[in-house]
């Protein structure tokens, strides 16, 4: 179901906050610290079997939630903002904290400088990109978007790892389902069908999700 663009949605109004953000860390600070802004790194310090053990039902379905850190959402600029907005097909990749099934509700998990508001409970570390497809400055309705999600579970990059190919909406409370393509370790081959429930926004401009993951191996 399509919805209303509102210009005060937090996806569009944090552009230039996001924008003046990354103009003053290229000015003021190596590129080292980039590498310690929040969300860099994948978990808490739970171990990979830890983590995939927390998100793991007895029914074999994985379950749990990711808070975007709107502080890392970047728009990549091609093609450019046209005051301030996508346009069609621009692109896009933002980062965020994978909790526990039942850890987030509407606007938690995520602190207003980016940084994660259950620190003890971050089991991994989410990725998405990909693209707006909709002219968001002019159209009166907003299409969904186009993208890739990683998820990456436990301590080490690529350790425990699925992803997954569909689309994205910004209606609240309305599952939608997505292929599952492929992941690595232990989700090495798998495959499947990945349901994305959208929950509201949190205190970074972010995203909150509730996943729900039914993997077969192929």
């Amino acid at each position: 179901m399509l919805v209303p663009v509102r210009v005060r949605d937090p996806r569009f109004v944090r552009v230039a906050g996001a924008l003046l953000l990354l103009c003053v860390l290229v000015l003021t600070a190596p590129a080292a610290a980039f590498h310690g802004m929040p969300g860099a790194t994948p978990g808490s310090g739970v171990s990979v079997d830890e983590a995939v053990a927390q998100i793991t039902g007895a029914d074999g379905v994985l379950r749990f939630d990711v808070a975007e850190n709107g502080a890392l959402f970047t728009w990549s600029g091609t093609p450019e903002l046209v005051d301030g907005f996508p346009t069609v097909g621009t692109a896009y990749v933002t980062q965020g904290y994978i909790y526990p099934a039942g850890t987030l509700d509407a606007s938690n998990g995520v602190l207003e400088d980016g940084s994660p508001e259950f620190p003890d409970q971050v089991i991994g570390h989410w990725s998405c990109y990909g693209w707006w497809l909709g002219d968001a400055a002019h159209a009166a309705t907003s299409p969904p978007w186009l993208n890739t999600h990683l998820f990456n579970f436990g301590p080490a990059w690529g350790g425990a790892m699925l992803t997954s190919e569909g689309y994205s909406i910004d209606d609240l409370d309305v599952p939608l389902e997505r292929a599952l393509t492929g992941g690595s370790g232990q989700f090495a081959n798998a495959s499947g069908v990945q349901v994305e429930t959208n929950l509201g926004f949190n205190a970074s401009g972010g995203m909150n999700f509730r996943y729900e993951i039914h993997v077969t191996e192929s």
